[in-house]
């Protein structure tokens, strides 16, 4: 027998082998399981898991199979996944503002691989990346599903739309550099092209700003960036590939605008009013408000290297975005959550649970817009979101009960994605 032909009496054999291994049942006893939809907690339930998916959901007390792998956590209270969905991967393990600037890209690569192991372990198993240079996100998206490195569903956008000089470009002001990033351009068919473009390299959405922001030198916070034609064209040609767009949008013209123009989501959302929730409301616009990192970039941004502007800037608009939150749960707008990772340490996505509480969520509320709320956004409502049959078996568990302590969400105990544990 040649080699090849010894090869090609092996494949078969290991893909039975695996495919064996793949078919084993995994039961977990849990004490507890939280029905999203409801927000009612199953108690005494036998999660049964086949594969990457939830086979069967029965009471205690139905039988196991003698050869099925067993997980206790009969004392635990089981919920989703949860999902972040404004993060930023990419990034330099040193918190230093400057840090990017005596790094090499590549080393942003790295960081992105261990900052997707932490935002796992957190409880995390599925985020949106909404900017990422070079393609990076989508790297590290396809790496994580072919089981390479640990890390949750990612949704990747690739570079950022912007304009020239706006949030979204690289802002350095000496035109010496002539340097400007991955996703700016101007005017309604430059930014289909840019669309195109990020869809041929393998995005799942498209971002673009619509605003000034907090973390970009010379921009005005609320200042709209690009005019309605363009944000239509941005939002017709993504939506023509069939992928969902979110707008960076802190200043109340441009958070209309891009609402108007038809995007799924509006990011920071900043500076609501009536006027602009009752629209967003209308067109069905989810809002994405990160209103943790405040607190971060406050206390630890000047020791961080962050610039005094910024800084300022973050003071003018965290209490508006607050208040802009609580409006809109009040109002009963879409939300999810999405906490603007990288910002602050990765890994600390689960702080914002409490905050959503502080400013009008309940905890059932907050828990949903991480969960199925977000499934929804993404379109992926049919395998995540919810501990229901078929579904991803991507679950989280703590020790009391969140729904009246809604701090234990972060330090979670158990983490699986896709039946796989990955913290116990």
């Amino acid at each position: 027998m040649t080699r090849f032909s010894f090869i090609r009496y092996l494949l078969p054999l290991a893909l039975i082998l695996c495919t064996g291994l793949q078919a084993a049942t995994t039961v977990i006893k849990a004490g507890y399981v939280l029905d999203v939809d409801s927000g009612k907690w199953q108690k005494n339930q036998l999660i049964f898991i086949e594969g990457e998916r939830i086979s069967n959901i029965q009471s205690a007390g139905t039988a196991i199979p003698d050869d099925a792998t067993v997980i206790d956590l009969s004392k635990q209270y089981i919920l989703p996944g949860f999902m972040d969905m404004h993060t930023h991967l990419m990034g330099y393990l040193d918190n230093n503002f400057y840090a990017g600037l005596f790094q090499s890209p590549h080393r942003a690569v790295i960081g992105g691989v261990v900052n997707a192991e932490k935002t796992l372990m957190a409880g995390f198993t599925a985020v949106r990346d909404v900017g990422s240079p070079d393609y990076m996100d989508v790297a590290l998206r396809n790496s994580i599903n072919a089981g390479e490195v640990p890390g949750p569903r990612i949704a990747a956008s690739g570079p950022a739309l912007g304009i020239t000089g706006g949030h979204c470009d690289d802002n350095a002001l000496n035109h010496s550099f002539k340097s400007k990033a991955d996703g700016v351009a101007d005017g309604p068919w430059a930014v289909r092209e840019m669309v195109r473009k990020n869809v041929k390299y393998g995005v799942d959405l498209i971002k673009f700003c619509a605003t000034g922001g907090v973390f970009s030198k010379g921009t005005k916070v609320g200042m709209r960036q690009y005019t309605l034609e363009e944000m239509q064209a941005i939002v017709d040609e993504a939506h023509t590939h069939g992928k969902i767009v979110a707008a960076h949008a802190h200043g109340t013209e441009g958070i209309k605008f891009a609402i108007q123009a038809g995007v799924d989501s509006i990011e920071h959302a900043s500076f609501l009013d009536k006027e602009t929730i009752t629209l967003a409301k209308k067109m069905g616009t989810t809002f994405s408000m990160d209103i943790y990192n405040t607190e971060y970039t406050l206390s630890k941004g000047a020791e961080n290297g962050v610039p005094e502007e910024n800084i300022n800037k973050e003071r003018q608009v965290g209490t508006r975005q607050r208040e802009s939150f609580t409006m809109a749960v009040k109002a009963g707008a879409k939300m999810v959550f999405g906490s603007d990772a990288a910002i602050y340490p990765h890994g600390d996505n689960g702080k914002q649970f409490s905050r959503m509480v502080k400013f009008g969520m309940t905890p059932i509320q907050a828990i949903q817009a991480a969960t199925i709320n977000a499934a929804q956004l993404l379109k992926w409502q049919d395998n995540i979101g919810s501990i229901e049959k078929g579904k991803y078996a991507d679950m989280v568990a703590v020790s009391s009960d969140p729904l009246k302590d809604i701090a234990v969400l972060e330090s979670v105990d158990f983490v699986m994605k896709g039946g796989v544990v990955y913290k116990q």
